[in-house]
């Protein structure tokens, strides 16, 4: 392969990779808007699509935001890659604003100002033993409930921005290629004039 690495990464590499991209978290983010607007697909299409990630990235779901993503996507018309381009809306910068975000407003939607104390919650002994139940009633029902108004909100917004900048984007290219196209012709005319001269 042309640009493989000359010593393979290691799993501390990979994992730290994970978390954190090799150059930064804005050039990820570039990438990953330039690869939305270059898909081949209308703008709503795109937009859907992107918005179908976001939102998928509000659920506390972890490991099924891909899947949730896709069925939104299909739903709305959207595209199945921008759809996975959305998700990365949710990183390992935003989900604790995401999770702390959606976790109140599911609580104040469910208890209003009244949320019942209970017991301590014990994350690490409830996930080591699997203990759904136990796990559901205090963090994954309210985040569930936040989800659905923030997600919502945050994918119409971006699914505006996103159909904005698709069409910005095309008219940018439509008018480079017809601008490369006009020099193009003129320089032909050009050749062919000098070669009728001389």
């Amino acid at each position: 392969m042309l640009f493989r690495r000359r010593k393979p990464a290691d799993l501390w590499e990979k994992t730290r990779t994970l978390v954190w991209p090799r150059r930064s978290f804005w050039r990820s983010a570039q990438y990953f808007v330039k690869r939305a607007l270059r898909l081949t697909a209308t703008p709503h299409a795109i937009a859907a699509g992107v918005a179908a990630g976001v939102f998928a990235s509000f659920t506390p779901f972890m490991g099924f935001h891909f899947f949730i993503a896709a069925g939104l996507a299909w739903c709305l018309g959207g595209n199945l890659v921008a759809s996975a381009i959305g998700t990365a809306i949710g990183n390992p910068l935003t989900f604790p604003f995401i999770w702390g975000a959606t976790l109140e407003t599911g609580r104040m939607i469910l208890y209003g100002g009244d949320i019942p104390q209970g017991a301590p919650i014990h994350l690490g002994k409830m996930l080591s033993h699997l203990e759904f139940s136990q796990l559901w009633e205090p963090l994954l029902k309210p985040m569930s409930i936040g989800a659905l108004p923030l997600g919502i909100n945050f994918a119409l917004v971006f699914y505006f921005l996103t159909r904005w900048a698709v069409f910005g984007f095309r008219e940018q290219r439509r008018k480079r290629l017809a601008e490369r196209a006009r020099r193009r012709a003129n320089q032909q005319a050009f050749g062919a004039g000098t070669a009728t001269s001389s």
